[in-house]
């Protein structure tokens, strides 16, 4: 079993190798390095890969999950100021929009499960985000969500998403995030009668 945890944020990096010594997280390589360097061929012989993976949390997650750590999963919530109603609102003419990224490396190498998150916002919903029930004018907006799963359906993965407060498990604040999940079909397919969630909690 390999992990592997990928920041371009040296202190969160530092964060993650003190995590890891400590035994808070699963035992991996840090690698402080831009997702637009990482190449698929970079990956071999990991078992797990978080991008993104600032502290943690999504390996911590899994493992409170139950998650194997042996189990193939990736996770990537990529970087949300685009998209973030504080930022700019560049959306995916920011440099930061990285999930393309993400998803080319997912696309290439195939884990069986994804799972990342996301701001909720109008630019990741589209223009029916707004919560009316007005029509709405115009052609089809560009989304991050509808680019995200329009991208991993393309690389045969079934995905669904769904929007969480942290108030919906006791936090002292509503902070809405986009979570998402995948299953890659092909992995279903495969005529091995186990799918990518029989082991998985």
């Amino acid at each position: 079993m390999a992990v592997y945890y990928n920041d371009s944020d040296p202190a969160a990096c530092a964060w993650l190798r003190d995590l890891i010594a400590a035994g808070h997280l699963p035992a991996g390589e840090v690698d402080e390095r831009s997702i637009l360097d990482v190449e698929p061929s970079d990956l071999r012989g990991f078992t797990q890969c978080h991008f993104f993976a600032g502290i943690g949390g999504w390996p911590h997650a899994l493992r409170l999950a139950g998650v194997a750590e042996d189990r193939p999963v990736w996770t990537g919530s990529p970087p949300c100021q685009p998209f973030s109603q504080a930022g700019q609102r560049k959306g995916q003419n920011d440099d930061r929009h990285l999930a393309p990224a993400f998803l080319r490396l997912v696309a290439a190498c195939r884990p069986d499960l994804v799972f990342g998150e996301q701001v909720a916002s109008a630019a990741v919903f589209g223009k029916v985000a707004g919560g009316s029930r007005k029509r709405v004018e115009g052609g089809p907006q560009w989304a991050w969500l509808d680019d995200l799963c329009d991208r991993l359906e393309a690389a045969r993965y079934a995905v669904g998403a769904s929007d969480l407060p942290s108030a919906g498990i006791g936090a002292p604040h509503i902070r809405q995030r986009t979570f998402f999940g995948a299953v890659d079909l092909d992995g279903l397919a495969d005529g091995s009668g186990e799918g990518p969630f029989s082991s998985a909690l």
